[in-house]
């Protein structure tokens, strides 16, 4: 990849949805276009029905847009196929849900490794880098429990090591404290700002949340599948 060549590139993007018996349409996004540096942290804020998951499905390739154009980490998603997308999701790309979406037959440590070994590295080859980044997120101890026995904010630790495991390029956040009591939201949210303080990846945080859109480098506000200033979201 070319140094200086965003991390995402959004242009024009349109989304439309048929509503109905198929008559009439609901159009989720409408132009919606912006670039993201390799290493930004950005947010998407939004109220519910705004856009903002379709718009995070696009970035993810897991849909395609009606009109206009997604880059990743410079490749324009449109040129490549579903087995290419699933690569370049499984290497590149990781992803923090607010469900939490962890295996319950899978240890805390077995969880960590999944995204590896999909990657081609063994459980035993990823120990270090899973006992580093378990030290790191506080749960060192936690190791060998399953998700069922792990409080919430546990449970949200466990899927941000996930996510972050493999040393993904791009890092997208699905509302990643809704799940959570505010105590531990705030907690969560100290966590991600110190995580990648230190690190070159680039984090997108979808949110509802002015709290949580306030670590961002940036907050690119969605109103009715537009991108508006980021100011008018201040007066929420």
């Amino acid at each position: 990849m070319v140094p200086g060549t965003p991390a995402l590139r959004v242009h024009d993007v349109h989304k439309v949805y048929p509503e109905g018996d198929g008559k009439s349409e609901h159009r989720v996004l409408e132009g919606v276009s912006f670039d993201v540096a390799q290493g930004e942290c950005v947010a998407l804020l939004g109220r519910s029905g705004s856009g903002k998951s379709t718009l995070l499905n696009l970035l993810a390739g897991i849909d395609r847009p009606d009109q206009g154009s997604v880059e990743v980490m410079g490749q324009p998603l449109r040129r490549l196929g579903e087995p290419a997308l699933t690569l370049l999701r499984r290497r590149q790309i990781g992803f923090i849900y607010q469900f939490f979406n962890l295996i319950p037959t899978l240890s805390v440590t077995e969880n960590l490794a999944l995204p590896l070994e999909l990657n081609g590295t063994t459980l035993r080859r990823g120990l270090p880098r899973i006992h580093a980044l378990l030290e790191q997120l506080g749960l060192e101890r936690r190791a060998e429990a399953f998700p069922d026995q792990l409080s919430g904010g546990e449970q949200q630790r466990v899927a941000i090591g996930r996510a972050l495991i493999h040393e993904p390029a791009l890092v997208l956040a699905d509302e990643p404290t809704g799940n959570l009591d505010v105590e531990t939201g705030e907690q969560i949210l100290e966590l991600l700002s110190a995580l990648f303080a230190g690190r070159r990846q680039t984090l997108i945080l979808v949110t509802h949340s002015l709290t949580v859109s306030a670590i961002a480098d940036r907050v690119l506000t969605l109103e009715h599948g537009r991108l508006v200033a980021a100011d008018r979201s201040l007066a929420w």
